[in-house]
């Protein structure tokens, strides 16, 4: 095994140089890189393309798919929201009707002969209304 990095098979120096030179030693790897990165490129370019394409094909058929699974889930949500309002009505209507069967909270006042008033003052004593009089 040895401790030099791989290097590949078509590297040429532009120079033409020997390669065992202490100066040149950078400057070929430097190179090598370059040839390897232009290979790359040359050759990932076509399977970058095709890697887009499937993407775009599968997203387009998840489009497609997502089109009735969309529609289904909006149907039960109309047919959920239907239901809600229904109970809703119902239980407003239920409490209206409640309310209407039960005696209200306060009662209305009670006049009479030493009855009270609700402003304190009894029965006798207060005027009814629209006589213009006040206590006699």
């Amino acid at each position: 095994m040895t401790s030099e990095p791989n290097e590949p098979k078509a590297a040429n120096t532009e120079s033409g140089a020997p390669s065992g030179g202490a100066g040149s030693r950078p400057g070929e790897w430097l190179h090598q890189l370059q040839v390897m990165i232009d290979e790359i490129s040359t050759q990932a370019g076509p399977v970058l393309r095709d890697v887009a394409a499937k993407a775009a094909e599968l997203a387009a058929k998840a489009g497609e798919a997502a089109g009735p699974i969309a529609h289904k889930a909006a149907d039960v949500t109309t047919d959920l929201g239907q239901k809600v309002a229904e109970k809703g009505r119902e239980v407003a209507a239920d409490l209206r009707r409640s309310a209407a069967q039960e005696p209200t909270a306060t009662p209305p006042a009670v006049e009479g002969p030493g009855l009270e008033t609700p402003a304190g003052e009894s029965a006798s004593e207060a005027e009814p209304a629209g006589t213009g009089r006040t206590g006699t």
